[in-house]
């Protein structure tokens, strides 16, 4: 779905509902919001985005990533909401509003907004966190609808060899928004590292899964980031 600068609607008609803003339940869905700026707008969106977010919206419900784009389309910034329901996100927001620090005041740096609800696959438990980039593919691929199952059934029988390699900070598909896609998202210490682990994942058969459906998959797409200095993941 894609929204104008509007970032909260109307915030007085919803009402709030129990929160976990510890994370200590169990987060059953990821927000993923993907900002396009204006050229040479990153660096000031960053730093007002960090100040409102350390000052009043962390204190709601942290952050899983926020990353900037390297390679892929320029300009661009991606933050990510762990939330355990849609109706836990929408008691937050509009809780956040109430803050008077939120939403940060950089309406006039944005040139379009893209959020997108994901689900985790089954066995990623927890979105990654702490030092391990600071280079992040950000892997999105569009599948055949119906597949979905299969594909990950295959991923489960071979994250646990990938893992073994480099770490995946998540694996997730689309809940609302673009339907019949799924994203993974992996920490690298550098391009060459990169490039290191790709290619023993294949020289070792761990990696591509082979068990996902023959054909399921349509289109693929990746996007290179670096991870902000508030961002859980670094």
């Amino acid at each position: 779905m894609t929204f104008s600068p509007d970032w909260t609607g109307d915030a007085e008609q919803v009402r709030l509902a129990p929160t976990n803003h510890d994370h200590g339940g169990n987060i059953m869905i990821y927000e993923v919001r993907t900002y396009r700026l204006k050229p040479r707008m990153v660096p000031g969106f960053i730093e007002a985005f960090g100040e409102a977010y350390e000052n009043g919206r962390k204190q709601l419900s942290p952050l899983a990533a926020f990353f900037y784009s390297e390679v892929g389309p320029l300009n661009e910034v991606m933050h990510i909401w762990p939330y355990e329901s849609l109706g836990e996100r929408e008691a937050v927001r509009a809780e956040a509003v109430k803050t008077g620090v939120w939403p940060p005041d950089v309406s006039a740096m944005i040139h379009q907004m893209n959020s997108e609800i994901f689900t985790p696959f089954p066995f990623m438990t927890e979105f990654l966190s702490g030092e391990h980039g600071p280079l992040f593919e950000y892997r999105y691929y569009a599948v055949n609808p119906g597949t979905m199952p299969g594909i990950i059934k295959g991923w489960e029988d071979a994250i646990d060899a990938r893992q073994g390699l480099s770490p995946c900070a998540m694996a997730m598909h689309t809940d609302v928004g673009g339907l019949n896609k799924y994203v993974h998202i992996w920490p690298y210490k550098s391009f060459e590292h990169r490039a290191e682990v790709r290619a023993e994942g294949v020289a070792k058969g761990i990696w591509p899964p082979k068990g996902s459906p023959k054909g399921a998959i349509i289109t693929q797409d990746n996007k290179l980031l670096m991870a902000a200095p508030f961002s859980p993941l670094r």
